[in-house]
């Protein structure tokens, strides 16, 4: 019966901290746009990925 005076702040504590995150997430705009990244992995990229191997710069060593 002790462990309930113990365990009852601690999740009343850990649910606020879940309200809070919740809060500041939705305020710094973490959830305003959930489609476009879901829709970014089908667009196709106009340039191809330079060939494994090859500098990116035309740096001589």
């Amino acid at each position: 019966m002790n462990i309930l005076l113990a365990l009852i702040p601690i999740s009343l504590a850990l649910l606020g901290l879940a309200i809070w995150a919740f809060v500041w997430a939705v305020r710094k705009g973490q959830y305003d746009d959930l489609d476009t990244p879901a829709l970014d992995i089908l667009v196709d990229d106009d340039k191809p990925l330079p060939a494994a191997g090859t500098r990116r710069d035309n740096v001589d060593p």
